[in-house]
């Protein structure tokens, strides 16, 4: 392959893009601002800055949603502006390959590729490559061994559990539980205990810094949110062992799959798992002892890595530029 190649992981939260000829990767929100019903207003970091703020003639959407493209046209659009602005290279003619999740409908998977296919861009080619792959390549694991390798990647809407070998999925499992649930969690707790309504992105502040896999950790901050008694907004002080009880729940559920996935795992795979250990990665495995947590119930070493939500894309970075992972890459019909 040339340089003239792009490696996309288009997140529930956040768009990675990895350009080769640059060797760079561009991190954006994957928010769209939109008036008059479907004219793109801002998109990305800024489009995400009105998130709860907007008054109702601006409506900020997030186009994919539970890790499959639920507003196909406005995500087409966002992403030829983000990369016609952004990028460098050239565009037409490019090769990309794209990260797409397990357990999803062909027509799920084939709006992927359609989404380069059918815009302005005029790709090349583009391939496709199942996420946890990607995943483990991104942590720098040989996945063309004949070895067991399980990975977690717990992103914004959807956790992602699964085992590999020889280069392919043994076991894999999406659920519906991760970093807006946890969110949502923290949410419906300050607002039972504390008749305190709060914003998403307060609950998600919070569970940044004060969230915790265990008990113990010792933190407090300062919110706004609108007492539901007098309808004022009022100050309070949360610590750490209020969105500990808020979130544990979601945790413990995450933890249950885990346990359920590595009682289906062969016998010789699971072996190699108790060896290596079970890797964490994806923007919400960034809680603080999340990993403790896991080695607790599971009784597994946990390996977590630097820039967790970046680790698809840093994977993708690996299969374009290797040809020993070329064959981890297929085409959509």
């Amino acid at each position: 392959m040339t340089n003239n190649v792009y490696g996309i992981d288009l997140g529930t939260c956040n768009m990675k893009v990895y350009c080769k000829a640059t060797n760079k990767i561009l991190n954006e929100k994957n928010t769209i601002a939109l008036v008059r019903k479907n004219q793109m207003y801002a998109y990305g970091d800024a489009a995400y800055a009105m998130y709860e703020k907007a008054p109702e003639t601006i409506r900020v959407t997030f186009p994919v949603v539970s890790g499959v493209i639920a507003d196909f046209n406005n995500l087409q659009t966002m992403i030829q502006t983000f990369l016609e602005t952004h990028v460098k290279g050239k565009l037409r003619g490019a090769d990309f390959i794209v990260a797409v999740p397990t357990g999803i409908t062909k027509v799920e998977r084939k709006a992927f590729s359609d989404m380069f296919f059918h815009s302005k861009i005029k790709p090349k080619n583009v391939l496709l490559c199942d996420k946890p792959i990607a995943d483990a390549v991104g942590l720098g694991l040989d996945v063309n061994e004949p070895t067991g390798i399980m990975v977690v990647d717990i992103g914004a809407d959807t956790t992602e559990i699964s085992v590999i070998s020889l280069g392919g999925l043994v076991l894999s499992e999406r659920l519906n539980s991760a970093g807006n649930k946890i969110d949502e969690a923290i949410i419906t707790y300050v607002k039972r205990n504390f008749n305190l309504v709060i914003g998403q992105k307060t609950a998600q502040s919070m569970k940044e810094t004060l969230g915790s896999g265990v008990p113990g950790k010792k933190e407090t901050m300062v919110i706004v949110g609108r007492d539901v008694v007098s309808g004022l907004p009022i100050e309070m002080e949360m610590s750490s062992s209020v969105v500990y009880e808020a979130i544990k729940d979601n945790l413990n559920s995450i933890c249950n799959s885990i346990k359920r996935i590595l009682e289906k795992t062969p016998p010789e795979l699971a072996k190699d798992i108790i060896h290596s250990g079970i890797y964490i990665t994806g923007g919400s495995s960034q809680i603080h002892d999340i990993d403790q947590l896991f080695r607790e119930i599971t009784g597994i070493e946990i390996n977590t890595c630097d820039d967790p939500e970046e680790c698809v894309v840093r994977g993708l970075v690996k299969i374009v530029s290797d040809s020993k992972y070329k064959h981890l890459t297929f085409r959509e019909k």
